[in-house]
């Protein structure tokens, strides 16, 4: 578990649920915020995701053994 690839994947994951939760907080408040960074937050998330996807299944192709 201390493998520092698998803290990668960790750290990634976070990142999208961060920005996964800023998204939907300004969804749910709506007013300026959302309206100025609603498209921007699913653009990092969607970056974000892939990242972690991608990681995810290099891990497991590395070192699935």
């Amino acid at each position: 578990m201390a493998d520092p690839f698998f803290i990668l994947i960790v750290i990634a994951i976070i990142a999208v649920v961060i920005v996964l939760m800023l998204g939907l907080g300004g969804f749910a408040g709506g007013g300026k915020f959302n309206k100025a960074n609603s498209n921007k937050l699913m653009r990092y998330r969607i970056i974000a995701q892939f990242i972690a996807v991608v990681l995810i299944v290099i891990y497991v192709y590395f070192f699935r053994g």
